[in-house]
């Protein structure tokens, strides 16, 4: 049975010179590196095999690059952006970011305006309730706690909110004390101003 021999892949002068410079910079992150190599070897006429007993690595690898760039070929693209990674799609949003504000009002506002017997938001708490209000289907107390670390609120230090820490105290006394001050000063220079005349 015949092996079918993989693609040729035929390099213009601009883009070979493109790659070997982009190998032989030092600067050159390791995998861009690796892949120029796998280029520069599929158009040498080298097979998936051979390429990858050469740079040590899967002959899948060896494939997917030139398939890769085969791709690409047609684009407009730099040729560092295609041996870039493609894009990874990951797990569709589940939440869009007005249930998430939602939510995070909901942890600024007391517990008692909701009618719950309580004096700080805890995230189950918070869960049961954005769901009974039907703001979000679904959602776990480990993503409430998610949402509100990533977002630096803690509900249950909600009380600072409404008894300020003693040094916020003192800083409004000492604002104040400088806004009389700086009256008393305006004065005195206006009335300065007003003898001269």
């Amino acid at each position: 049975m015949a092996r079918l021999s993989p693609k040729p892949l035929n390099l213009s002068d601009c883009e070979r010179l493109e790659l070997e410079q982009l190998i032989n910079r030092h600067n050159t992150p390791q995998q861009l590196a690796l892949r120029a190599k796998i280029i520069l070897f599929a158009s040498e006429g080298k097979n998936h095999r051979s390429i990858a007993r050469t740079l040590d690595i899967n002959r899948h690898t060896a494939c997917l690059w030139r398939e890769r760039w085969l791709l690409t070929s047609a684009s407009d693209l730099a040729i560092t952006q295609r041996l870039q990674d493609s894009e990874r799609v990951g797990s569709p949003v589940k939440f869009n970011m007005e249930q998430v504000v939602e939510l995070f009002a909901l942890a600024c506002s007391p517990p008692e305006d909701y009618g719950r017997p309580i004096s700080h938001w805890t995230a189950r708490e918070l869960a049961d309730e954005i769901m009974k209000q039907g703001i979000i289907e679904s959602i776990s107390v480990r993503h409430v706690g998610r949402l509100l670390e990533e977002a630096e609120l803690k509900p249950h230090s909600y009380s600072l909110l409404v008894n300020p820490p003693l040094w916020t105290k003192n800083l409004t006394q000492s604002l104040m004390i400088l806004l009389v001050y700086i009256l008393v000063r305006l004065n005195v220079m206006k009335a300065e101003s007003v003898q001269y005349r």
